[in-house]
Parts: C-alpha cells; structure tokens; sequence
C-alpha cells in the first residue's frame, strides 16, 4: 500500500467507543497512569481470548506485550496511590507516548476483528506492516524507557527487561499460510481473465473449507465489505479498485455455486442488517492525529488530494476519482453540475505544490505521482476486467435459471442480484438481457412481494440504460403494461419511483413516445407521482413527462390526463421546476396546450416568478413557454402575459445575464411587444424602431436584430 493514502480527513463519521478513547494526554501523573492501566486492561480483556483467522501471531505477540506492560503500570499506579513511587520527567514522556501506542494497537487490533476475511487477506502484506511498525515503535520506546530510575520489585522489573530483550530488532513476520491463500486467491482471478472456469471441488475447499466462509449470508457479508472498499478507493491503493471488482465478481459466483439460493437469506434482506464497516487500518491510524485542510481535500472522495487536476467547469478534484466519476457516465461537473465541455484533464500543479509543501511540513509521506505507461497499465487492467466479466456472465446463468425455475424465495435472491449486477457496466447489462431476463423480470414485476416487485423493477430500469435493451423491453409482450401497472400499484414507494424513471429512460427513444403515452393510467399516474412522490420521485416523473411532451401527438392526452395542472404546480417546487417549465414550453406549441395552460390562473405568475429566481436553465424554459403561450394562445393569452408588470425589467435582465438561448427567447418576446397593435399593453421600456426593438433600462439602447433567429 503506498504511504501517500495515509493521511485522510478527520471530518469522517467515528464510532463513540474511538471518540471516548481518545482522551487528552495532558493528564497529571496519577491520572495519566490510570489511564494506562484502564486502556491497557480493556485491551487484554478483550483481545487476549479472541481468535483471529489472520494475523494471528502479529496479534498474539502484540497483546503478550501489552500484557507485560499492564504488569508494569498497574505497579506503578498502586506505588503512586501510596506516594512510594515518583516517576521521573522521562517516564512521564514515556507514558504519553505509550498512550498512542495503545490506542494504535487498538485501531489495529480491532480491525483484524472485525474487517472481512478476504480484505484482510488482500491486505495480508500490508497490515503485517503495520504490526512491524508498532512493534519497532514499542521497542524504541522500551530502550529509552528509564527502568533502572523506578523502585519495582523484581518480578515486575524482570518481566520489563525480558521483555526488552524480546523486543529488540523486530523482524517483519507475513505468515506464509496466509501468504499462499492470498496467491491462491489471485490464481482464480487469472483463471477467469483467461476464460478458464475453476473447479466446483478447488472453489469449495478455498472458500469453505480454508476461509470457513460457510453460507450465502457470510459470502453475502464478505462482497458487501469488498464492495464498500471499491467506493472508498484511492487510485495507488492495492489492490486496485479494477482488482477488486473482478474478486466481487468471482465471490459473487461462488457464492451461488455453492450454497445455492437459501431461502433463509430473503429474511436477511429484508431487515436489512449491516455488519460495521472498517475502512483501510492506515487511514483509521492516521485520522487520529491530522486533520487535512479542506482546499487539500477532493470534493469527491473527501481525502487528501494526490494528484489534482482541474476539468473544464474550473473544479478541481484528485484524478483518481474524477476519472472514476466520467468512467461511470457522468457527463457533469460533481460540484456544480455545469455540464462539462470535455474531458480533458489539467494538472493543478499549483495546488500539488502546495500539498506538498503542507506534508513535508507535517511530516506526512506524500508521493508524486508516477508518469506510466499507457499500454502496460492497460494491459494490467486487462485481466481483472475481464475476470470480472467472465465471472458475472457465469453469475448471471445461474440466476436467470432460478427467475426460470426456482423457488419465490430463490427467484427474490435473483432478481436482487441481477439488479445489482446490471447498476453498472454496459457488459453486465448487455448479456444478461441477451441471456433471457426480461422475461422472467417481467413475471416478477407482478409478484405478491414488495421486495421481489421492488428488486424487478429496479433491474428493468438498470437494464433500460443500455440502448439496445429498450427495444427488448418494449417489444417483450405485456412488458410496458406490467411497468405502468408498478407505477401505478406498486408495493413500496422506492417500486414505483423506480417504474417511472423506466419510463423515463425509455421514453428517449422517439417511437416508444406515443406507446407509452397510450398506456392506460401511465399519464396520470406520472402527475400523480409529481404531485406527491419523494424528491426522487418527483424527479422521475417531470422528466418522463418532459420526455413524453416532445411527441406533438401526446399533448391531447397530456392534457386529458390533467398532466398540465401538475406540471404548473410543479413550478413552485425549486427541484423539479426547470423539467416542469421545459415540458410546459413544449406543450403550449400547440393550440389546445396553450389553451390548456392558460386556463390555469397560476401559470403565467409563476413563469415569470422563476424567470426572476430560477436556476439559469429555469430562467431559459420559463420564458421559452410564455413566448409559445403568446404564440399559440391568441390574443387573450398574449394580453395576459404582456400586462405582466415586471415582465419589461425581466426580459432587459435576461437580455444581458441569460444563456444564449435565453437572450434568444427574450429578444422573440421583446418583438411581441413590439407588434403588439394595443400600444396600452407596452410597459414603457419598449419603444418602436424600423428593425430593432430598443431596451434603455441601462443607460443605453441594446438593440435587438429584428431578424434574429429563435429556436
């Protein structure tokens, strides 16, 4: 592991127990002493009789020491209690520095307790490490220590200076057990990247028979712990994220070979238990001690920037996470949400000088980052990648055959996993469509379990994101219908949420428009979901209803639907109000949409509310659909808009500070005024010309070319 991901921010969420622990070191003598003698207890209490399946004579050589220093201290507290003992100005260091060592043998200690047998084995070489470290450390410590200045019995001073002995020159230990686990663990990953499936008989005694990992709950655990590591990766940890998404991949199959689809298990999901988490032991050392000004810090990942680049909005972020980011999809910057012009990525080297000045500084290791080679690091990444998909298209069989055959409760378990496994990678998605899920989901969007329905309909909207899979759906009979029905009748709130972003996703494909909008119920259900869903929700809907107005032929049955009533009230909600404004513009292009809004009282005032407060593209929807309103709604329509009081002062705002579009749209509705034959409805703000419309609101004329195209 390299030292560079060390130091991380303290502002991540910390168990009490560790903020209870961490007390002051600038305690008097007795009360310093006591505290020792409290900690160093608690230590052995509860680590002395504790099996740990790895690290196991790092462990037990770390609490004999611990052990032998409770001799010590709990002598010296009782030689204080009766003011027989005065400790020396070097102990007193001694002490507070033993303080730390503690509380980092906690850290470590606890986190080979707890974290998941697989991580600790990919991090065999390191965490072993890190008991070296501490064991050097405590050897310095008891060289300096001033035992020949302290009054102890012989016992007690016997059992300090064997131990001093003992702890002299640590030597680094990496159990070689361990060591040929983890190489074993690494050989099936070649296997899968090289097409080659491991044996049923080799994958059951690794798992089961060396890991103990005994039943689809713990194998369940163990890639939920994998999985956490993956979104808490830095870019020069190993192994790599791309490492570790093949090993998810792998124990997410064997996890199926092996046990099976346990019925047992559709219990577990749904209480939902979660076993605590540990993040990488360095990190958790680290975080004690430094706190990493927040400039230093990616806005993504929240740590210690290594290599920080700038992209094209002017943000700047570590370049392992912002290229994790556009890997993903993501089109937008994850601060402002501008939509990013390219990918291109600057280095900030500025700012790099700055982090490394502040952590030669603070004494933090910090490392450059390596130029390499392009081909070679492609190549590396080869293989767990395609480990990684091997092992999923193997996962994927056995699970559609149980959506196939199996049991409700194994057919839960499928489609949960399916719906995990098609949330990302276009390949995932790809072949499990083409394997034959649509089907089998389709059937389940109809069961009598919420999570089976939920679960279903969640991975039809992951497998609606790959182009070529909207058609499966579509054309799957009866498929669309189940979908709406979800929408409309689903089980739980995050089911029908989720059947509207499937509309919504596809709804981008043109043809599918008007199928969707002649479904029975589904307008309506998708008002109904923007009146009262979650945010989420909410967001779903206005965007699937966005999508379905910019089909000329939906506007009637939009309109039946009272989708127009919804969508104006929506402009009041500041989450969705840039979607409502944008279908509504869409809408009043046609004669019975713009007749259609303009009978709601509230439309046009909160129009030009959000052409003052909205969000830029907002500002742009709002006065695109007041301009098609004056268009298409006739007179009666242009006449309310245009007495609009502040509408003259808003168009001259947008004129000067809106995006392009904007300016566009403002200059068409400045031109209404212009031609407008009832001279009482101009605001005093607009005046004729021979070819502009004239603005002097700013000290000067703006003119606007009368000839200026609109779109």
């Amino acid at each position: 592991m390299a030292t560079a991901a060390i130091f991380s921010s303290m502002r991540r969420r910390r168990s009490p127990s560790v903020e209870a622990f961490l007390a002051p070191v600038d305690l008097s003598e007795v009360a310093l002493v006591q505290t020792l003698v409290a900690i160093s207890s608690e230590l052995v209490s509860c680590f002395s009789d504790k099996v740990f399946f790895f690290q196991r004579r790092n462990s037990r050589c770390l609490i004999r020491k611990i052990e032998v220093l409770v001799v010590l201290l709990e002598y010296v507290k009782d030689s204080e209690s009766g003011s027989m003992l005065k400790l020396p100005s070097t102990a007193i260091l001694c002490f507070k520095e033993l303080y730390l060592l503690l509380y980092r043998s906690k850290i470590l200690l606890d986190y080979c307790a707890q974290s998941s047998k697989l991580w600790l084995l990919l991090q065999n070489p390191s965490i072993s490490s890190h008991f070296h470290d501490l064991n050097q450390e405590i050897s310095t410590l008891l060289d300096v220590f001033p035992l020949n200045d302290l009054e102890l019995s012989d016992d007690v001073r016997e059992q300090v200076e064997l131990l001093q002995k003992q702890a002299r020159n640590p030597k680094l230990y990496v159990d070689e057990s361990d060591e040929g686990l983890r190489v074993k663990l690494f050989s099936f990953l070649d296997d899968f990247g090289n097409g080659r499936i491991p044996n049923h008989g080799d994958l059951r005694l690794f798992f089961v028979e060396r890991l103990w990992i005994r039943n689809s709950i713990s194998f369940r655990r163990e890639i939920e712990f994998l999985e956490e590591q993956i979104v808490n990766h830095e870019g020069d940890i190993e192994p790599t994220a791309c490492v570790l998404n093949g090993f998810v991949a792998i124990v997410r199959y064997c996890r199926f070979l092996l046990f099976g689809f346990e019925e047992d298990e559709v219990l577990f999901l749904s209480r939902g238990q979660k076993k605590p988490r540990k993040g990488l032991i360095a990190r958790e050392i680290a975080d004690t001690f430094l706190t990493v000004p927040k400039d230093f810090c990616c806005p993504i990942s929240l740590e210690l920037m290594r290599d920080p680049v700038i992209v094209s909005t002017g943000q700047t972020y570590d370049r392992s996470s912002i290229t994790r980011w556009i890997e993903e999809g993501h089109c937008t910057c994850p601060k402002t949400g501008q939509m990013l012009d390219h990918t291109r990525l600057v280095p900030n080297r500025a700012l790099r000088n700055l982090i490394v000045q502040w952590c030669t500084a603070h004494g933090v290791p910090y490392d450059p980052p390596e130029t390499r080679d392009a081909s070679a690091e492609s190549f590396a990444a080869a293989c767990p990648i395609k480990a990684a998909v091997e092992a999923n298209r193997a996962t994927a069989t056995l699970l559609i055959k149980q959506l196939a055959d199996g049991s409700q409760g194994a057919q839960t378990i499928a489609s949960r996993e399916i719906r995990l496994l098609t949330k990302t990678g276009k390949e995932n998605r790809a072949f499990i469509a083409g394997a034959g899920a649509i089907p089998h989901l389709r059937k389940l969007l109809s069961s009598s379990s919420p999570i089976a329905q939920e679960n279903s309909v969640t991975a039809m909207l992951n497998l609606s994101i790959h182009d070529k899979n909207k058609r499966l759906i579509i054309d799957e009979d009866g498929c669309l219908t189940s979908i709406v029905e979800v929408l409309k009748l689903g089980l739980t709130t995050e089911a029908r949420e989720n059947a509207a972003a499937t509309l919504f996703s596809l709804s981008a494909v043109h043809d599918f428009k008007k199928r969707i909008a002649d479904q029975e119920g589904a307008i309506e259900a998708l008002a109904g979901l923007l009146r009262v869903g979650t945010s989420r929700g909410k967001k779903d809907a206005v965007m699937a209803l966005f999508n379905l107005s910019t089909h000329t032929d939906n506007c009637a049955r939009m309109i039946k639907a009272r989708a127009v009533v919804e969508l104006v009230g929506a402009l009041q909600n500041e989450g969705v109000a840039e979607e409502a404004a944008g279908a509504l513009a869409l809408i009043v292009r046609q004669p019975i949409g713009a007749e259609a809004v303009g009978k709601e009282e509230m439309a046009v005032s909160r129009l030009i509310t959000m052409m003052r407060c909205g969000t830029p593209r907002g500002k742009e929807n709002a006065v695109a659909a007041l301009l098609e309103l004056c268009r298409s709604g006739g007179a009666a329509a242009t006449e309310r808009v245009l007495k609009t009081p502040a509408l003259a002062g808003l168009l001259q705002t947008l004129l000067f500070t809106g995006t392009k579009r904007a300016r566009r749209k403002a200059a068409s509705l400045a031109r209404v005024f212009h031609r407008c034959e009832n001279t009482s409805l101009h605001p005093s703000g607009f005046r004729n010309g021979n070819s502009t419309a004239n603005i002097s609101t700013f000290g000067g004329d703006v003119s606007v070319p009368m000839s200026l195209s609109v779109l």
